[in-house]
């Protein structure tokens, strides 16, 4: 990936900062910090692409309507490829909306004025006033980190009961279900996400734990598959299931190095499975999580060496 370099100035912002040019540098000030006040949406565009120039004024146009109650951020695809890159956009337009640090809704293409108005209006909602659900959602979020499994399932699944398409709180239930060794229970619950929120980041997210989580139930001896790989460095399974095992104990940075010389190795073993395993752990994490970051940068350098 193509990193920023001192000639690449994000152009200046218009009145408010309501609307922006962002960049590489920028995006976590701009997308990230901001959208814990009030939702971003993030135009992907160039400067050679028809639809983005048709999408892009009717966007300005639904945010500058919405007199600060979200913001866009506008990012040139040939001068900022690594939050591009790590966002999986892989054609332009392509828009993202953030909110409280997190994406919670896209499309791909350029779209309808109308459809374009009910996009930005669904953000107004979610950054208005929501009846208590943020305080909820951040109080269930405390019981899980606190391993207060019970309690947080009873309160995402109240929050659900508000909000059916609540993708935090879908999310977080399923996680839940997951800390406290329930993994039937998350499963069936994925297998009956609505369709609004399926690809959203909080549920792939925790479709990517449940297949860790499942992993590390039957995880090896990390000491004796560390012994193998020492033996015997082109053992890839071996490797593989060390990997499996580094994760299963909390030693995520390790599992992602053995994958990644694992990948260096032999990027084709068993169907591309070093690979799909990354893709899986790095699912898991938030997206600006440094050990997704680092993982992905160093992964784009082998595929594109």
């Amino acid at each position: 990936m193509l990193g920023l370099d001192e000639t690449q100035k994000p152009a200046a912002s218009q009145p408010g900062d309501l609307i922006k040019d962002g960049s590489d540098a920028t995006f976590m000030a701009d997308v990230i910090d901001a959208s814990r006040e009030v939702p971003v949406i993030v135009d992907f565009w160039a400067t050679w692409c028809g639809p983005c120039k048709q999408l892009g004024p009717a966007l300005e146009a639904a945010v500058t309507a919405a007199k600060g109650k979200v913001r866009l951020v506008k990012i040139d695809v040939d001068q900022n490829q690594m939050v591009a890159g790590q966002l999986r956009v892989q054609s332009i337009p392509t828009v993202y909306a953030f909110w409280q640090g997190q994406p919670v809704d896209g499309f791909q293409g350029a779209l309808p004025g109308s459809e374009i108005k009910k996009f930005v209006e669904k953000l107004v909602a979610l950054g208005g006033d929501d009846g208590g659900l943020g305080d909820a959602l951040a109080a269930a979020e405390e019981m899980l980190t606190n391993g207060d499994y019970a309690d947080a399932v009873e309160t995402f699944a109240a929050i659900l009961g508000e909000e059916p398409e609540n993708a935090a709180a879908f999310g977080g239930l399923a996680r839940s279900h997951i800390g406290a060794g329930d993994f039937d229970a998350a499963e069936a619950l994925l297998q009956t996400v609505p369709a609004a929120i399926a690809g959203t980041q909080e549920v792939e997210a925790a479709r990517a734990q449940l297949e860790l989580a499942r992993q590390a139930a039957n995880a090896g001896p990390e000491a004796e598959l560390q012994a193998a790989v020492d033996a015997d460095p082109a053992n890839h399974q071996a490797r593989f299931d060390l990997a499996v095992a580094l994760n299963a104990s909390g030693k995520i940075d390790e599992a992602v190095d053995q994958l990644l010389e694992l990948f260096r190795r032999d990027r084709e073993w068993n169907d591309g499975a070093a690979r799909a395993q990354l893709f899986t752990i790095f699912d898991a994490l938030k997206p600006q999580d440094p050990i997704v970051l680092k993982g992905r940068r160093r992964l784009s350098s082998m595929i594109f060496v």
